[in-house]
């Protein structure tokens, strides 16, 4: 029973990482996107041709242009000549 519950668990664990938002900055120089979650805002640094994991509960974006877009998980923001599209 134990061992059911810990492979459940680990399970969940997975599949909510699995969920989380990426942002792909495709630019040769670093972005900053504002990441507000649970209201607490955050700034994230994006280096150049990184990719990072974020938003793994749902959050507000703001992009380089000031845009703001609502978030649930699962999507891919790409940055590319400091113009931020959601895929």
């Amino acid at each position: 029973m134990l061992k059911n519950l810990v492979v459940m668990l680990a399970l969940l664990a997975a599949s909510a990482s699995a969920e989380a938002a990426s942002a792909v900055n495709l630019d040769n120089e670093p972005r900053t996107l504002v990441v507000t979650e649970g209201g607490s805002k955050a700034e994230l640094s994006i280096g150049a041709g990184e990719t990072v994991d974020f938003c793994a509960s749902g959050c507000f974006v703001t992009m380089p242009n000031g845009d703001i877009e609502a978030l649930t998980g699962g999507e891919t923001v790409e940055i590319s000549g400091g113009v931020a599209r959601i895929k």
